[in-house]
């Protein structure tokens, strides 16, 4: 692996090799996560769920955030650009200025027990969010998140409002919709909470395209009907 930066906010570097087993243990578990979390920020780009430097991604270790930086792309993170806060919002890892969606990122982990969260500006869910004040439920997979998934009412990127909104929206669920904004999705991890927010945009998408034809109206499912789903996948996979 790379030599890291020892550049840290309170002087304490995240890569060292001295101090107690412990320590060593959190550094290597906070290198670890934050090599995880640039893969998933690049792979949002990748699979075009964000432009740019648009979109963010975090990921919680113990009780420290690690967040991708404001402004920065993704193809251009490296091993030493680690940027840590604490949950109330203190820089205490790296040289870097955190995604400007902090409050949001944070809001998420106080009140949830997300251990990741992803926030994307995908097109057919960004579309969706103009539309509708809940994505309709036109396939079963909604059950995944929780249920319907809910639009949170528009306010200022990188507001406490709009942490606010997007928590009512999250309420029993782990995804939501920002109006004329994007999405956020979280999970355990970041693999759970990608896979979440390319379900969402999927579903988005499959709505939008029934709906385009003339002259006929998707078939939705009732709510009850996604329920049964929700249960069925409590045993779904591996054991």
């Amino acid at each position: 692996m790379a030599e890291r930066r020892r550049d840290t906010g309170d002087g304490q570097g995240a890569g060292r090799t001295g101090g107690s087993r412990t320590e060593r243990a959190r550094a290597q578990a906070l290198e670890r996560a934050w090599d995880d979390l640039v893969a998933t920020a690049r792979r949002t780009v990748a699979d075009g769920l964000v432009v740019g430097t648009s979109g963010n991604v975090s990921v919680r270790v113990d009780d420290t955030v690690l967040v991708t930086p404001t402004g920065v792309p993704y193809d251009r993170l490296t091993p030493g650009d680690l940027c840590g806060v604490s949950l109330d919002g203190r820089r205490v890892l790296g040289p870097l200025v955190p995604t400007s969606e902090l409050p949001m990122h944070l809001a998420v982990y106080r009140s949830t027990g997300a251990r990741a969260v992803v926030h994307t500006h995908a097109v057919h869910a960004t579309a969706v969010s103009t539309l509708v004040t809940e994505l309709p439920l036109v396939h079963y997979m909604a059950a995944a998140l929780g249920g319907p998934v809910r639009v949170a009412p528009y306010a200022p990127y990188g507001t406490e409002e709009l942490a606010g909104n997007v928590l009512g929206a999250l309420r029993d669920r782990t995804a939501c919709l920002l109006r004329n904004h994007g999405t956020l999705a979280h999970g355990a991890t970041l693999d759970q909470a990608y896979d979440r927010t390319a379900q969402l945009e999927w579903m988005c998408c499959v709505w939008l395209t029934a709906s385009s034809v003339p002259g006929l109206a998707p078939t939705l499912l009732t709510e009850a009907q996604v329920a049964e789903v929700g249960e069925r996948l409590k045993g779904y996979g591996q054991p």
